[in-house]
């Protein structure tokens, strides 16, 4: 039986938990007994709802398993002030239940089909590695005849997630090809130095005839790109992912809410109000849409916090936002107000509805 086939939200069991490196985690999700699997696509992500000492919480990770398991893995590090990351850490135990919602997101490779040579190069960095590795796994498990580069950018060997399992898949798979640069490298047995254009061509030579898959810090991801660009790449063959917060390497795709969000400049006080209910609140103008709802206790779902997973999705009846995402939503649904209140300051008093 497959999960989320008769709703949207399942409760699963912390199966396992281990320490990657230091300061990252990974655990396997699944249910007791483990007759549950999960169907998603490689590169796809799930959002967990947590029990959080104050309330439950809700935040979105990338899957690094492949389908058609029985279980899901996730990773997680831990980064300063990072409430829900740093609470997966020292709290959560096997045996603990979680709620887990439907896999989602575009960036995944059953909708970013590689191009006809069958040749890829996956690009990541940190923690970007997640859902790179599932799709890496997947092509691998379904013997599809891909050649994979996989490029990865760590400080070091003992900061490299899934090192024993990526040399693991390059010794046991021909065409499965580990380029791991390392930025303060000891070992000789791997190149030392930080991934630019010249890097991209000597760690895979043919790059310009491969697709490629990109996910990691903002930073990494627009420097990456760029260099693509000036090596005349087709970039209707690049696919990147469009969260994961800058310079932090975190598993999880939330934009946390501790980072610091660049908001307008306020020139005063707007009054957000949720007639169905009965929510009525101040606000400082240019501030973000979904701080009011939760203040409100309003029953929005929050999950990646940067205008990605569309689960926080409402309608502006009245006043009007300015929304740095529509990720997700239609043009029908733009036209009818709807907006992402994770990416929508205030500019006047607002009206709000969650249908």
């Amino acid at each position: 039986m497959y999960a989320w086939s008769e709703s949207d939200s399942i409760s699963l069991v912390c199966l396992k938990k281990w320490y990657e490196t230091e300061d990252t985690v990974s655990f396997e999700l699944g249910s007791v007994p483990q007759d549950l699997k999960f169907n998603f696509k490689p590169g796809q992500f799930i959002t967990l709802g947590l029990h959080m000492p104050e309330k439950l919480d809700y935040r979105a990770y990338s899957i690094s398993s492949r389908p058609d398991e029985n279980r899901l893995k996730l990773t997680v590090k831990r980064v300063e002030g990072g409430l829900v990351s740093n609470f997966i850490i020292d709290e959560l135990d096997e045996g603990d239940e979680v709620s887990v919602l439907k896999p989602a997101g575009g960036f995944n490779c059953i909708d970013c089909l590689p191009s006809n040579t069958n040749k890829v190069t996956l690009v990541s960095a940190g923690c970007g590695i997640t859902p790179v590795m599932a799709m890496a796994k997947y092509w691998l498990a379904s013997d599809s005849k891909i050649e994979i580069d996989f490029i990865h950018m760590a400080r070091d060997k003992r900061q490299t997630i899934y090192f024993e399992e990526l040399n693991q898949l390059n010794e046991e798979f021909d065409n499965f090809h580990l380029k791991l640069l390392l930025k303060d490298n000891q070992d000789t047995a791997f190149p030392q130095g930080r991934l630019d254009k010249n890097w991209l061509v000597t760690l895979s030579p043919d790059i310009l005839d491969r697709t490629v898959y990109l996910c990691g810090p903002i930073g990494f991801m627009h420097d990456i790109e760029s260099y693509l660009k000036e090596l005349e790449f087709n970039m209707s063959n690049f696919y990147q992912e469009s969260f994961t917060p800058a310079e932090s390497l975190s598993c999880d795709i939330e934009n946390n809410e501790e980072q610091a969000t660049e908001q307008n400049a306020a020139s005063g006080s707007v009054n957000v109000f949720v007639p169905a209910f009965g929510v009525e609140l101040e606000a400082e103008q240019g501030s973000p849409l979904i701080d009011s709802l939760e203040k409100g206790g309003v029953p929005v779902i929050a999950a990646c916090r940067s205008g990605i997973c569309g689960s926080c999705k409402c309608k502006v009846t009245k006043g009007s936002v300015t929304s740095t995402s529509t990720e997700t939503l239609t043009d029908e649904e733009i036209e009818q107000g709807y907006v992402l209140a994770c990416s929508s300051t205030i500019n006047a008093d607002v009206e709000v509805s969650l249908n």
